[in-house]
């Protein structure tokens, strides 16, 4: 018999070794908060009944909350936000399911481009797209392997593990389980960092530089961050990075939380109250962008947009100028690409050479 030279052997081992990973497809979830499927008063109570009722977004217990959610919340603040969405709403539905849409099909264009077999899913934890759909759909491509996404740059439990959490839900009765990853955050990776500072920058070459430029991203309440939720501290890790990218550009940064909900104590500053703050310390002219959000939404658009900037005018400011989300940006999807796909090494063998 003749003898296989040593280097040899160890590549036919190596071989038979990796083979079956290699046959294990991988895919890709992408995962936002969630959307009423119209503006009317019905399925914004259909979905708010959802979001509400989550325990991670509301911490009562449930003997408590389920009544007051039930008879007093949903019935008013669903007749509320009819014309909140009536405002924001797209031709194809509301601007977080539109942007995300146009996100997940960019991301998947682009992994098509490159030659990699990688399907791209959207779900939303709340409303439709459901995760379990999502998924599905993911298992009848025949992945075996799910990188999940949330869609939070900086992580919270209420919304990045609420997803881990329904997840878990959903596959604990397949018999054959798909192989999970989950990106916690993303709040300091160069391609979100580069991507929010060249909408900034671009904003500015066109319509001119702002006294001021506020940093508004979610609230959370106090409690939540006294009990261990790194939220506060990762939303100040984005301040920092771009306040150093943008030094040179001389106009002040600061930093606040938008949409509080109920009688808590929230994280602080707050939006709305240090933009009503600006004018009597003479500053009159604001551009405001949101980090915390890669899609514009309701609280982007109707919020920070109208709301906020009528009451800035109010209180005596003469220019406020909302900077969209990175939404389906190039440089974002350029951005989420390299993310995504070094969250996916070891996965995908064809990957080896396609990292940006």
């Amino acid at each position: 018999m003749q003898n296989i030279p040593e280097p040899e052997k160890k590549r036919d081992q190596n071989n038979i070794i990796n083979k079956p990973h290699q046959d294990m497809k991988a895919g890709v979830l992408l995962v936002n908060l969630g959307t009423p499927t119209s503006y009317s008063a019905s399925d914004i109570r259909r979905y708010l009944a959802e979001f509400l009722s989550d325990k991670r977004v509301v911490e009562l217990p449930s003997l408590l909350w389920q009544p007051i959610l039930r008879g007093v919340i949903l019935p008013f603040r669903s007749r509320k936000l009819v014309h909140k969405y009536q405002q924001v709403w797209m031709e194809g539905g509301s601007p977080l399911l539109v942007h995300s849409l146009a996100q997940a099909q960019k991301l998947a264009d682009g992994f098509a481009r490159q030659n990699l077999s990688i399907p791209v899913e959207l779900a939303m934890r709340y409303g439709k797209p459901s995760l379990a759909a999502a998924i599905e759909s993911l298992r009848q491509q025949h992945c075996e392997r799910i990188l999940v996404v949330p869609m939070y740059p900086q992580y919270a439990a209420s919304t990045t593990a609420t997803i881990l959490d329904k997840i878990a839900r959903i596959v604990a009765d397949f018999r054959d389980q798909p192989e999970f990853r989950f990106i916690k955050r993303f709040y300091n990776e160069p391609g979100y960092i580069m991507a929010l500072l060249n909408k900034i920058r671009t904003f500015w070459q066109v319509n001119g530089k702002p006294q001021r430029l506020l940093l508004s991203f979610h609230g959370l309440p106090q409690r939540s961050v006294d009990q261990g939720d790194p939220y506060y501290k990762d939303c100040k890790g984005t301040v920092h990075l771009l306040k150093q990218a943008l030094a040179d550009e001389g106009v002040e940064m600061d930093f606040s939380f938008q949409s509080r909900f109920g009688a808590q104590k929230w994280l602080e500053p707050a939006t709305q109250e240090t933009l009503e703050s600006y004018p009597a310390k003479g500053v009159k002219r604001v551009d405001v962008i949101c980090p915390g959000f890669v899609a514009d939404c309701l609280e982007t658009l109707e919020e920070i947009q109208l709301e906020c900037a009528s009451e800035f005018k109010k209180a005596g400011g003469e220019q406020f100028r909302y900077i969209p989300c990175l939404n389906s940006d190039e440089e974002w999807v350029n951005g989420l690409d390299g993310i995504v796909k070094r969250h996916l090494q070891g996965w995908c063998p064809e990957l080896s050479n396609s990292i940006r």
